[in-house]
């Protein structure tokens, strides 16, 4: 009797609290003296600047990183409501990002600055550390494989057959199935954070973070 050839995908799906959160500032001031614009983000940016560098402990935080190599000054004239055009507008805009492994300090930091004149707080990226991704990611692949491994099975048994064996596995859409979709073989994250707000002090709380592997594999079974 001919081998009957089972093809199937395996997945799992790991959660984890988040370990970093990396936040995204701009400081922006803007007017009709393009000095004054530039000296006033000048200040500001100078002022978090120093903060961070007080923060700044590589290895224990609770600041792990930060970086400042982004800056825009430029000038605009405009339209008025009589459609003429109004006298320059400069802006001077510069960005800032800093990585905190204290997710509590970074509420705190990001209550405090969000408050100052010319700060825009643009978001905040949550992410786990490399070591624990890694970690995460093998188990989830390993999960993943008997994951496919059950389906296949199960497959089997419903049509009498006995035991399956291993014929081919791969990341998604490599066994060569023109109608298997293609997905990316690397796990995806799923970010997204929500602020609860006590009284005068903020508190961010990141939802978990996801990571999601999906694996195709081939089966005989008799």
């Amino acid at each position: 009797m001919a081998d009957t050839i089972i093809t199937v995908q395996g997945e799992y799906e790991l959660r984890h609290p988040a370990e970093r959160g990396a936040v995204h500032l701009q400081v922006e001031y803007e007017g009709p003296d393009r000095q004054e614009a530039l000296a006033l983000a000048t200040q500001r940016h100078a002022s978090l600047v120093s903060e961070l560098r007080d923060l700044h402990q590589p290895q224990s935080g609770p600041v792990t990183h930060w970086s400042s190599d982004q800056m825009r000054v430029w000038g605009e004239r405009p339209w008025n409501q009589d459609g003429h055009r109004s006298d320059p507008v400069y802006h001077a805009q510069i960005g800032i990002d800093a990585t905190f492994s204290d997710l509590s300090a970074l509420s705190d930091w990001v209550g405090v600055v969000s408050l100052q004149e010319g700060v825009t707080v643009q978001g905040v990226s949550w992410t786990l550390t490399e070591a624990r991704r890694q970690s995460l990611t093998q188990e989830a692949r390993r999960r993943a494989v008997e994951n496919a491994v059950a389906k296949a099975t199960v497959y089997a048994t419903s049509l009498g057959l006995s035991g399956v064996r291993p014929l081919a596995l791969s990341d998604p859409g490599m066994l060569g199935d023109t109608s298997a979709p293609g997905q990316p073989p690397q796990p995806m994250f799923a970010r997204a954070a929500s602020a609860d707000l006590g009284g005068a002090a903020l508190a961010l709380k990141p939802e978990e973070l996801t990571i999601e592997v999906q694996v195709h594999a081939r089966f005989a079974a008799s």
